[in-house]
């Protein structure tokens, strides 16, 4: 009988170190997921549906939707409402997952005319250049840009044995 005792307790030990083992790894794969992140308008359907063209304004679109994320600063004052859903992964840069751009256009009167969707199709993605932007001047390199002011900083009029000019601490 003793052996089979000493056989459950290792058993038991293998269970406890598989079922630690399991947990060390579903908490290391737990890290490596990307975060999802909200920004800018929450888009409630049934709000948006509420708006009319020709029945509301500016005002009730405010009072349905709340302030727009911005308002367009030429042509007419349309209001635009930006949603995006953002997801970061580990050790990686955010990037926009989708995207909902609702732009609501009055008329002159300041009533709807219409409302427009556009998603992540209508986002253009670029790639800026590489390159560099000549400059005019020295090249200088790493050693120069630390040690290139030492002896420089003060320099003037101080090693001829001058005294400064100027008012004393007194003001005379």
């Amino acid at each position: 009988m003793r052996g089979s005792g000493h056989g459950s307790r290792q058993s038991i030990g293998f269970k406890a170190k598989a079922a630690g083992v399991v947990l060390a790894l579903a908490a290391l794969t737990g890290g490596c997921t990307s975060i999802r992140d909200h920004r800018g308008y929450l888009v409630d359907q049934t709000l948006l549906d509420s708006v009319s063209p020709g029945i509301d304004n500016r005002q009730s679109v405010e009072k349905t939707l709340g302030r727009p994320t911005f308002v367009s600063q030429f042509g007419e004052k349309d209001y635009y409402y930006v949603s995006q859903l953002v997801k970061t992964p580990p050790f990686g840069r955010p990037r926009t997952a989708s995207q909902q751009i609702l732009r609501v256009r009055f008329d002159q009167a300041g009533n709807v005319v219409a409302i427009d969707k556009a998603g992540m199709q209508d986002v253009a993605r670029i790639r800026p250049d590489g390159d560099t932007t000549p400059t005019l001047g020295r090249h200088r390199g790493l050693l120069e840009d630390l040690f290139g002011n030492i002896g420089q900083v003060g320099a003037a009029g101080m090693g001829t044995g001058q005294q400064p000019t100027g008012p004393g601490p007194n003001g005379s």
